[in-house]
């Protein structure tokens, strides 16, 4: 948290190796994430950001997009704590429903959702949110507060 230009973002990208720190050091569990390949740093953290991405896929894919392994009955559980399932289940083909990065079909907001519903899935061992319930109302914003707490 902070104001604008307080360095979230710059930060954000330090932690996540984005690019490399000039001075000092950043440590995870007491380990300098230098040491650990950018792969294994980023597995521990679970980032939700304004700019939300979809891909070429199903609603149930773009959710498993961390875990592709996963069941879905994960998928679907990971929806409904993110509040997601309710308008998902409304579209023409629910989960099965195809989407794309540019997709109109569904509102900056529920592509948040979705986005978040990702994270849900993968449990990570950290959590960013950068500006990540500015597109949903604050009765969703609130709802995702809620199902954030015991993630």
């Amino acid at each position: 948290m902070g104001s604008t230009g307080a360095g979230k973002t710059t930060l954000i990208n330090l932690l996540m190796r984005f690019y490399e720190v000039n001075g000092g050091s950043i440590l995870l569990d007491g380990r300098d994430t230098r040491s650990l390949s950018r792969a294994d740093l980023r597995s521990n953290f679970g980032m939700v950001l304004q700019d939300t991405w979809l891909f070429d896929g199903t609603v149930a894919e773009n959710i498993a997009y961390s875990k592709p392994d996963a069941a879905r009955e994960e998928i679907i559980a990971a929806a409904k704590a993110a509040r997601a399932d309710f308008f998902v289940r409304t579209m023409p083909h629910g989960y099965d429903t195809m989407l794309s990065n540019d997709t109109e079909n569904i509102s900056v907001g529920q592509r948040q959702l979705l986005t978040i519903a990702r994270v849900f899935l993968c449990n990570p061992a950290l959590l960013i949110l950068d500006e990540a319930t500015s597109s949903v109302d604050t009765r969703t914003e609130m709802e995702i507060g809620k199902a954030m707490r015991p993630l």
